[in-house]
């Protein structure tokens, strides 16, 4: 039984009360659109298109085939996939059969890989053959003698290779021996969990977080109200994130009827053509694939008239990437706030301010409860900035077999610790102002790098920047911009300084140094820049000496405050 690990019987009643919570699964939703709309089309990806009754065969008979296989009650499946259709409907596949299913990013090797099914106990795994240059299908069997849980190799797409299980050969027929409800009796009830993700943290290895049906579907119902998301919209899937940003086509689409268009590989140009041939009404971004977008040079040309909303979650959103956002896809960008570990918890709707939905990340979602805890443990005066704490109907249930690391996120009265730093606004909406871990303390005082690099992305010269702690014997740490300049003249660190100067901000909070890049590194398949990789190449390169420095890094020390 996936019983969520932090849900309470008292939890589970009270929300079920309040209207939060029903009985409704992911599962009865796709039926229930298979009946209601069986011939619109329900998912597109570049190989093929499926109406919602096409997409139920193929769930059913699969769902099936896969039990037929002998899995039993909360096996664990392991799906590893692009973004293809079989990704999402192998979720209601496995929760329609009563198998724990763990999708996972494309991206991961030998290394996680090895990790996730052997820390899962999973006894299937889906994959590819081959994917942009990759091999998936020998990963997995040289892992497999390691694993001897690991019974089940399934290859999706076409060709399969001989002697090995087809996805396509289980999705075709429904196999003998099975009643016609005998997946009403093995599908999850609503109350339990049937999926487990992975987070995708830049230290240690990868946690699973469980998530609940019940809470994903309110979430989910949240969403389109915020979005008035309806059968005639048209969800794009661009980004390989399996929440965040696709939390909209996972669980907001089969609610509303919408129909959804997945993008195998993320590139711009690829991007684009997809929102203008498939008359794509809402896109869910990250802010990094949303700045490509806009700054493709041949953006002008094609034809985003269908598209009425944008959706950026994931990573923090730039002030002048959201403003650039409004005036080249003539549609407004609604900023949502959540994480794989927690959930989500905040949202704007179409009637929010143009200055909220770029400067903050929106209003709790009804019942969500939220409180911001400063260093020392009290709640945070008005104005003031502190942890945020969360907790409500649309939270996850916890780490999966992992009561230690429950016993550290979650208090014992329900509240979340995200580690994220935040404040109210006057009007109530939530601002996020950086990652506690990404806090530089120069001299005793906090530097938030979010409020510096919101600042610099206004900069006419900045395409992106990123703020980090560099190590200092005097101070403890210090201010580091890695910046990706803008066109043919690059920032100087006189112009860098001058600039945040003129926005009136504290002296010591002011970068000290100033390292220009082509490039960000980045973590989670280029959703969230990794911080930690910035800061180990500054120490190095501090440690190093002089003699690591160039004509285009200069260096200034400022009096603290």
């Amino acid at each position: 039984m996936a019983r969520p690990t932090l849900y309470t019987d008292r939890m589970i009643a009270d929300y079920i009360a309040k209207g939060y919570w029903t009985e409704t699964t992911l599962a009865g939703l796709w039926d229930r659109n298979a009946e209601r709309w069986p011939d619109r089309e329900a998912l597109v990806d570049h190989r093929q298109r499926l109406t919602w009754a096409q997409a139920k065969r193929w769930i059913d008979n699969t769902a099936l085939g896969l039990l037929s296989l002998g899995l039993r009650r909360d096996s664990m499946v392991v799906i590893q996939l692009p973004n293809w259709a079989e990704q999402p409907l192998l979720r209601v596949c496995c929760e329609k059969a009563g198998l724990l299913c763990c999708p996972v990013l494309r991206s991961l090797r030998e290394s996680e890989m090895k990790y996730v099914l052997e820390y899962s106990e999973a006894e299937a795994i889906v994959i590819p053959w081959k994917f942009r240059g990759f091999d998936y299908l020998q990963m997995v069997r040289q892992l497999q003698p390691t694993l001897p849980r690991l019974k089940h190799v399934i290859v999706a797409g076409r060709p399969a290779p001989e002697g090995v299980l087809s996805l396509e050969e289980l999705s075709r027929k429904t196999p003998d021996g099975f009643s016609p409800d005998y997946l009403d009796r093995t599908r999850f009830p609503a109350t339990e969990f049937s999926q487990v993700l992975l987070t995708s943290g830049t230290t240690g290895v990868p946690k699973l977080v469980e998530f609940p049906i019940c809470s994903r579907l309110y979430l989910g119902r949240a969403y389109v109200e915020a979005t008035r998301l309806g059968p005639d919209d048209t969800i794009g899937v661009l980004s390989p994130a399996f929440v965040g940003p696709n939390s909209l086509a996972y669980f907001s689409a089969p609610e509303a009827g919408s129909g959804v268009v997945m993008l195998e590989h993320f590139e711009a140009e690829t991007a684009l053509q997809v929102i203008e041939r498939e008359r794509v009404t809402v896109i869910g971004v990250v802010p990094a694939q949303l700045a490509m977008m806009l700054a493709f040079p041949g953006l002008a040309k094609y034809d985003l008239g269908a598209l009425r909303l944008a959706i950026s979650t994931g990573s923090p959103l730039p002030f002048s990437v959201a403003m650039d956002a409004e005036e080249k896809l003539k549609a407004p960008l609604l900023n949502f706030y959540g994480s794989v570990d927690a959930g989500g918890s905040n949202v704007h709707t179409l009637e929010s301010t143009r200055e909220a939905r770029h400067l903050t990340v929106g209003k709790p979602i009804a019942g969500v409860e939220i409180k911001l805890i400063d260093d020392e443990g009290s709640p945070a005066g008005p104005g003031g900035i502190g942890e945020v704490w969360l907790r409500g109907p649309t939270m996850v249930s916890g780490y999966y077999k992992d009561p230690a690391m429950n016993a550290s996120a979650w208090t014992a009265d329900g509240w979340f610790r995200t580690g994220d730093y935040g404040r109210w606004d006057s009007d109530g909406n939530l601002a996020i102002v950086g990652r506690k871990k990404d806090v530089i303390i120069r001299g005793g005082q906090n530097v938030y790098p979010a409020e510096i690099e919101n600042l610099l992305f206004t900069h006419p010269r900045v395409k992106d920047v990123a703020v980090v702690g560099m190590p200092d014997p005097v101070m403890g740490e210090r201010a580091c911009a890695f910046v990706v300049p803008r066109g043919d003249e690059p920032l100087t660190f006189e112009e860098m300084t001058a600039f945040l100067q003129g926005k009136k901000i504290a002296a010591y909070k002011l970068p000290e140094r100033l390292e220009l890049v082509e490039s960000l590194p980045m973590v989670a398949g280029g959703q969230k820049v990794n911080k930690k990789a910035l800061s180990e190449a500054i120490a190095a390169r501090l440690k190093a000496g002089p003699a690591e420095e160039t004509a285009r890094i200069r260096h200034c020390e400022y009096p603290s405050e």
